[in-house]
């Protein structure tokens, strides 16, 4: 298993986390705001489940009603990225390449339970969405065996997500 985009996500990362980052999305030409917005890290098991079959998905509700479980051990919940935790986005004048990042995130006495084998980003578009409007935008091979012990996440140094479009 890899990193990878779901396929529901292509063309639109950028756009989701700005969305969170400025609490405003543009729909038909209006702003409109998204002051509770926020991005979301979950921790899942996904089993047999493939990258190919995982990419497909596109809300969080019909892919964790599958072989995928999200982690149900002591000491863990989904974490929530709102605009008071993500920087604004650096426009690629310099790098051509935009490179999306928050701050590692950490889990703290998380029990033994379920293994994890990946990490997911997704964009919430308000408090009280349910996983079925929560949008999957990347997952990334994370494996861990819960002990007790503090499980602390950098995807990758340079962002969770980078592209040159």
């Amino acid at each position: 298993m890899s990193s990878f985009v779901f396929n529901g996500a292509r063309g639109r990362i950028r756009y989701f986390y700005d969305a969170v980052d400025s609490s405003f999305v543009i729909t038909q030409g209006v702003y409109t705001s998204t002051a509770n917005a926020a991005l979301l890290v979950v921790a899942i098991d996904a089993g047999a489940t493939t990258d190919d079959a995982l990419r497909d998905f596109d809300d969080l509700a019909a892919l964790l009603a599958g072989t995928p479980n999200e982690a149900t051990n002591s000491g863990y919940a989904r974490k929530v990225l709102d605009a008071t935790i993500l920087a604004a986005a650096a426009d690629p004048d310099t790098i051509n390449v935009v490179n999306l990042d928050f701050p590692d995130q950490t889990w703290t006495g998380v029990a033994a339970g379920t293994n994890w084998t990946d990490i997911l980003t997704c964009f919430r578009p308000d408090t009280t969405s349910p996983d079925s409007a929560i949008i999957p935008l990347t997952c990334h091979d994370y494996v861990r065996t819960p002990n007790g012990t503090d499980i602390t996440i950098q995807i990758d140094p340079f962002g969770f997500y980078g592209s040159e479009d």
